[in-house]
Parts: C-alpha cells; structure tokens; sequence
C-alpha cells in the first residue's frame, strides 16, 4: 500500500511539501505557544506576588502574642477575597477558608525560610496558584532589621483567565499550521506543476520515440537542468534517426540487391534447370563418375532454384507485396493434396468436414515446410494432426526425434538460422520455417514451436476460419 501511495513523483513532491510544512508550523507555533504559556504564567506569579505582598500590608500592626484563633480568623477575613481564599498560621493554630491540604511541604519550606514563594497545585483536577508568605517584625537593626512574627499568610487564586488565554493560544496555533499546510499544498502543486510538466513532456517524446517515431522533440524552455535534460534528449534522438535512416537504406538497399539478384538468376537457372533434366535422362548411360556427376549438378542446381525462389518470396514479405488469394477450402484435402504432392509418408489425424476460407497456395507452402523439416531434422515417425472450432483451426505436425534444444527455440523462425553451426550448408534453403511463419502472420494466424512431452519436436498452425485480406 505504501508503495503504491508513493509511486508517483506528483504524489511523492506534495506530501514533502505537505511534511515539511506541517514540521515547520509546528516547531514555529509550538515554541511561540510554550514562551508565550510560561510569560502569560511567570507574569502571573509576579503579579500575585506583588499583589499578596501590598495585601499583607493591611495586617499591620501585628496582634500580640500570643495570636490566638480569633486574631488568626480576623487577618484572614481581611485577605479574602471573591476569587481567592487566604489561609493564616501561627504556632499550631489556624484560620482561613483555604484548604491546608493544598500546603504542599515544599511551599511551607520556602515560606518557612523566611521568603515569598509561590507553586502550582492541582485542587480538585483544576490548576490553581498558592502563594505563601512569612510575616516579618522590623526590628531597627542594620545588621537583622527584621525577624519572623511566627504568623504564616497562605493564598489560593484560581488560574481561569490565564488558563482560557493559553487555550486560546493553543487554538490560534493549531489555525496557523493548518493555514500553512493549506498554502503549502498550494505551493507544492504550482510546484510540482514547474517541475513535471516537462518530466511529462520528456515520458511522452520517450514513449513515442519507442514506439517509432523518431521526429519525437522536447522543446527546451530556460536554462536549468531540466533544460540540459531536454537538449540531451533531442541530441540522441537527433542521432538515433540518423542512424536508423542509415541502417534503413541500407536494408533497402540490401533488400534491392537479394531482389535483383534473384530475378536475374531466375532466367539462367530455368536454363539450366532444363539442361540437367535432360542430363538426368542420360545419366543411367554415361559412365560411373560421370554420371555421378551430373546427378550432383543436377541436385545442386534444383536447390538453387528453390533458394532463388525462397529469396524472392522473402523479398515479396519484406516489401510488403505478398498478398492472399483466399478460398473456401476443404483443410483436410488440401493438406492431403499437399503430402501427396511431395510424396511424404507421414501418419495422419485428418478428420473431414473442417473448412476455412484461406489461401490454399500458401497453406500448402506452410505445411510443405513443416512436414519436410520434420522429416529432414526430426525422427519417424511424423504425424500430422487437425482441429477445428468456432474461431480457427489447428494443424499440429509432430516427430518423433530429440526435440529442439532451449537456446533453439527462440530462433527456429529465424533466416538461415543454423541449430548445428558445424554445417556449412544444408539440403534446405535455410528459409523455409520462415517463410511458414510470415503466411501464417499473412492470414493473421500464429505459428509456434516446442517440444513433445514424450520427446521430439511439434511445430502448432493456428490460423482463423475467417481469413480478412
């Protein structure tokens, strides 16, 4: 989930905004908010203290010793007030509405002592401030001018005002950081808008120069290393045309000399095709070596006619020339026609009644090709198998030798490709699963190759029973 939420660089931009946004207004607010808390309540102290002190003026002059409940109550009572309650102890006398349970030992220390202090209590789970006091004798003396009375002031004032402003300062910091979490996710999308559009423009110049438009360009805009990006871009796009302009010439160029040659070998090759016929005729009467002789000739020169005329059906694929002449056909009996033509023994599951409108030229070239490696690379015995459904048929043609190796695999439609590199040469073109391939892809069908489960090579034509030309 995390991932995914992460993925993208627009998403990954505004949550750091976002992040650092909410850290800032945070530490900004939140030490704002702890120096204003602890001013508004030192401010407090001071003041109360100031005020307790003036207050404790009103209890002069000191009632004589011994101070009983009566003048304890009396000093009290003139320290009371509307939202305070005052507490007065002497001895082990007192007086006052203040609870003593609120005294904690520390503040009765300092007070003790002879010093003001002052300490927040929590009473009732409401913070309140107690102050306390020792009331002091003058007694004229440089050296000790005043000395402890005995009698012990304690006051309880309640934080209310003070606590609703620090409240209210916590609710003023939580507007700020939401305020600046609000303008920094504005900020980081104007940003991330600056910063992706041309990481945008460069995926989509990206996506179609791979797909093979090679006058793909990204304009560059100012002089920042997105700028620098895009220059580099073009500057390899730039050198990636030329290059694949390059080696598209050649390629028609080579294409136009396999053409040129093949249509002029075709002229002589007929001749010469005719002339070993009549060799053939002879060849019984000649002589032992002289007639093995022509019958070499003549094998060689049928195999290079049939490679002529591989090469310029392949010429016919690649210049994009090759065309269907579909038909209503009889799969079964075409492919027996086919194996019957060639003289082929092979075992066959042809059950009848399957038709398809296909070319049947080219499917006899297909299963011509397939039978007639089996034959040659495979093992006897081979069989061929067909099927029909709804959507296409299927011809399987199966042998019954080693199989094709793995590093073979990806390569047997491959031209001239050689599984044996030993071979200098072999009885076939070198062309002639590819050319099966390319009529199968013409008929917008597939043809694959693998391996037996129980051993050798099967070679799967699926082509539609609808051929669209």
């Amino acid at each position: 989930m995390t991932g995914w939420l992460f993925r993208g660089l627009r998403t990954r931009l505004l949550v750091a905004f976002a992040l650092l946004s909410v850290f800032t207004a945070m530490a900004v607010a939140g030490i704002g908010y702890v120096q204003a808390r602890d001013g508004i309540l030192q401010r407090t102290q001071d003041n109360a203290a100031v005020e307790m002190t003036n207050q404790l003026k009103q209890l002069y002059p000191l009632p004589r010793r011994p101070v009983d409940t009566s003048a304890l109550q009396s000093a009290a009572d003139r320290l009371n007030g509307r939202k305070n309650s005052a507490l007065v102890t002497s001895g082990g006398h007192s007086a006052g509405n203040m609870p003593a349970s609120v005294i904690t030992p520390e503040l009765r220390g300092v007070v003790q002592s002879g010093r003001v202090a002052w300490q927040r209590v929590d009473v009732g789970g409401v913070t309140q401030l107690a102050l306390g006091s020792p009331l002091l004798i003058s007694t004229g003396d440089r050296r000790n001018p005043t000395i402890p009375s005995g009698i012990e002031v304690y006051e309880l004032r309640n934080l209310d005002a003070e606590i609703e402003a620090v409240n209210r300062l916590a609710r003023d910091a939580w507007l700020a950081g939401g305020a600046a979490l609000v303008v920094a996710l504005i900020l980081a999308v104007l940003a991330a808008g600056s910063v992706l559009r041309p990481v945008g423009e460069l995926q989509r110049a990206a996506r179609r120069l791979g797909a093979g438009d090679l006058d793909a360009r990204i304009a560059v805009r100012g002089s920042d290393e997105l700028a620098s990006v895009a220059e580099t871009f073009n500057s390899t796009a730039d050198s990636l045309q030329r290059h694949v302009g390059e080696l598209r010439r050649m390629e028609a160029d080579a294409r136009r000399f396999v053409a040129d040659v093949s249509h002029e070998l075709r002229t002589p090759l007929a001749a010469m095709t005719a002339v070993t016929d009549m060799l053939d005729a002879e060849a019984k009467r000649l002589p032992d070596a002289a007639g093995e002789a022509v019958r070499l000739v003549s094998q060689e020169t049928h195999n290079l006619a049939r490679l002529v005329n591989d090469l310029i059906e392949v010429t016919r694929f690649d210049s994009g020339t090759a065309s269907l002449a579909v038909d209503d056909v009889d799969v079964a009996e075409a492919v027996r026609a086919t194996l019957r033509a060639r003289g082929f023994e092979v075992e066959t599951d042809l059950p009848d009644g399957i038709r398809a409108r296909l070319d049947p030229r080219r499917l006899d070239v297909i299963v011509a090709n397939l039978v007639g490696n089996a034959l040659r690379h495979g093992a006897e015995p081979v069989t061929v198998r067909l099927r029909g459904d709804q959507a296409g048929i299927t011809l399987s043609v199966e042998d019954s030798g080693l199989g094709l190796d793995d590093e073979v695999l990806p390569h047997v439609f491959s031209r001239f490709y050689k599984a044996d590199t030993a071979r200098s040469r072999s009885e076939g073109s070198g062309l002639g699963l590819a050319i099966a391939w390319e009529n199968a892809r013409l008929h917008h069908g597939e043809l694959t190759a693998g391996n037996r489960p129980g051993g050798g090579a099967a070679f799967t034509l699926w082509l539609p029973r609808e051929v669209q030309q």
